[in-house]
């Protein structure tokens, strides 16, 4: 069984085979089912090795994690960076994730872009996200990591913007070839900070690999801690751009530009989780540096609500679940921040499957609306789409944290764990947070199944999307409503076996030095707390079902209306997203622009470029008419010219 291990490369390899095969020859592969095929057959694979080598992993487990070389890639003196794969708990998690959710992606893509005339390339670049993604989990150093981490960022700039020449409302943005220009710089300014992190760890540990860091790492840190909290922050600073946290988070709800099975793999099975793998990975390093741990939580929390509460005024379907993405990875980074690593990487796990069943679902309700977005111009569709209705109903109450469903489970941990190591203060936000989230999910259910229609009745047919885009719905519906049983938590697990926190058994050799440093215990005590918070959080989010339904249920949308007239400043911040695009353009941009006119076009360009290459062309030009006058086409001026030669030449051998 220890064997199946080494197949861990062929793992990455297969979707870039797949992406090499449809990339090159996609033009001579005509027929949209061979492309599809291939690009889903190539990723499918890769779940079963997955699978294979998670069985295999389960059966040789080892407080060490085992390292797959492939080949040597750079190896200058004492620096050596191998193509090596790192197989434990963490890796073969997140492997199986990306392969799994995105298998059931690829198959509903089949019958989302059906005749798009880009089928090809669609598919090609769908591999090569899951190929880069699969690098950046199973990577055994930090370079290689980095490489897949700057490719998510590639293949996301030509997702996003996929369909170049539609226009997209945003602000300052009227193409889709704008929001993918712009999830890539603010990726960018993120991933500056991981960059030189790198190079603070080099520095520090004398290696990039994984292995070596976490072990050294205690040792290490010893009269260090500056460098420490340096390395830590930087790397969360990419974590922000990645994972779309303050301030960096403006990208994320823009991405809504591409076709939805992208908006589905962005945010629930590949990029956006990037950020949590990236600090899950390097726990030891975030724990050795309270001050980063600190920062880590404080942005999670804040990104949490400050997403939530825009969702709830939000009327395009998918910018409602980016808004929704947005808040659960701060959830997780919550999580994460307060040493709940296991929590928040099983939320992870939770969420691809609830999210990436919403982004499906709200990717067939548009596909049956023939391309509308807007909830306001839907209802009554649960009769015309009974499958979409009854899944993305599953995943709403996944999301919303009922009990029994996924998100339930992990979002709840989260909560305690929030509560029991980063005070109530911080659990108060968090839960303010899971209230907006249930309400605004609800609010999305009946405006667009409930109700009555609100669509032109005479152009638009709802109708439920083919059985390609349905199964995937139908595999991600059992998940997120079972798949939380992997994580039940102690405080219930008495009631299911003696050992029930299955992630949390998983994980704990990845985390083990992390925990250690932190001195958090491994089992909490069972007490009267837990049971009441978890009592207030599962009642939090049924008011907030109850609301949602009471408000929208009424045709006139009374209550709502009146609030928002009531409340016209805080409902235009919300509107307007706080205006977080507006201060970067008015303190970032907008003087970049100026200056870069100014000085940069006017002067430096203008002047100094165009006036020496203009001014080279005018002495050409001149010297040329000078020239030119030689060349008279009198033989009389010729032989005049030629004896002046002669008698200069002997001039010269005369005088010297």
């Amino acid at each position: 069984m220890k064997s199946l291990i080494n197949l861990i490369p062929f793992v990455p390899l297969l979707p870039f085979i797949g992406f090499l095969i449809i990339g090159l020859g996609g033009k001579y592969l005509k027929k949209e089912a061979i492309i599809g095929s291939i690009a889903s057959i190539t990723v499918g694979i890769s779940l079963i090795l997955s699978i294979i080598i998670f069985i295999a992993l389960l059966a040789n487990r080892s407080s060490a994690p085992f390292i797959i070389p492939v080949f040597t890639w750079i190896q200058v003196g004492t620096f050596d960076i191998s193509i090596s794969y790192q197989v434990d708990e963490l890796s073969i998690l997140f492997s199986l994730i990306v392969t799994g959710v995105g298998f059931l992606i690829h198959i509903y893509s089949i019958g989302y872009m059906h005749k798009d005339r880009s089928f090809s390339r669609f598919f090609a670049y769908m591999n090569l996200f899951i190929f880069m993604m699969l690098n950046l989990v199973l990577s055994s150093n930090f370079l290689l990591t980095f490489l897949g981490w700057e490719g998510v960022g590639l293949c996301s700039y030509l997702l996003i913007g996929f369909w170049y020449d539609r226009h997209f409302e945003g602000v300052r943005i009227k193409w889709t070839g704008d929001a993918g220009i712009k999830a890539f710089v603010v990726n960018r300014i993120g991933d500056f900070g991981f960059l030189l992190a790198m190079f603070m760890i080099y520095f520090v540990f004398n290696s990039l690999e994984y292995r070596t860091v976490t072990n050294a790492a205690p040792i290490t840190s010893i009269g260090r801690e500056g460098m420490i909290t340096a390395i830590a922050l930087l790397m969360f600073l990419g974590c922000t751009g990645k994972s779309a946290q303050l301030p960096l988070a403006v990208w994320l709800p823009d991405a809504m530009a591409g076709p939805t099975p992208v908006s589905a793999l962005i945010h629930a099975a590949t990029m956006v989780t990037a950020g949590v793998f990236l600090v899950a990975r390097t726990s030891i390093i975030f724990a050795l540096s309270p001050t980063a741990m600190t920062v880590v939580a404080i942005v999670g929390t804040l990104t949490a609500i400050f997403a939530a509460t825009i969702g709830l005024v939000q009327n395009d379907i998918k910018k409602v679940l980016a808004y929704s993405t947005v808040s659960q990875l701060g959830f997780m980074f919550a999580a994460l921040g307060v040493g709940a690593f296991s929590a928040g990487v099983f939320h992870v796990m939770t969420h691809a499957f609830f999210k990436g069943l919403l982004f499906l679902g709200a990717g067939s309700v548009i596909h049956g609306m023939h391309e509308e977005q807007d909830i306001k111009k839907m209802g009554g569709l649960k009769e015309y789409m009974p499958t979409t209705y009854k899944t993305f109903w599953v995943a709403t109450l996944a999301i919303s944290g009922i009990p029994l469903f996924s998100g339930f489970f992990s979002k709840d941990e989260i909560l305690w764990k929030v509560f029991d190591n980063g005070g109530w203060f911080m659990w108060l936000i968090l839960a303010v947070a899971a209230f907006c989230t249930a309400f605004y999910m609800f609010r999305l259910i009946n405006l667009v199944f409930r109700g009555n229609h609100r669509y032109d009745v005479k152009h638009v047919h709802p109708h439920e999307s083919p059985k390609t885009m349905t199964i995937p719905l139908i595999i991600l519906a059992v998940l997120s409503a079972f798949g939380g049983f992997l994580g039940v938590p102690y405080i219930l697990g008495i009631f299911v076996s003696h050992h029930p926190t299955m992630i949390d058994n998983w994980l704990a050799p990845v985390f083990s030095l992390a925990t250690n440093q932190l001195g958090t215990p491994k089992i909490h005590e069972i007490h009267f707390i837990e049971y009441a918070l978890m009592i207030i959080s599962i009642g939090i989010a049924l008011f907030a079902i109850y609301l949602a339904n009471k408000y929208y249920s009424d045709p006139e949308w009374s209550v709502p209306r009146n609030l928002a007239q009531r409340f016209k400043i805080g409902y235009k911040l919300l509107w307007n997203k706080y205006y977080l695009d507006e201060r970067y353009y008015q303190l970032i941009i907008d003087p970049i622009n100026k200056v870069t006119e100014k000085f940069l076009l006017n002067i430096f360009d203008i002047k100094i470029i165009d006036g020496a290459v203009n001014g080279l062309g005018k002495i050409t030009i001149k010297l040329g008419d000078i020239i030119k006058r030689i060349q008279s086409g009198f033989t009389q001026n010729y032989a005049i010219m030629m004896l002046a030669g002669i008698i200069i030449i002997l001039a010269v051998l005369v005088l010297f």
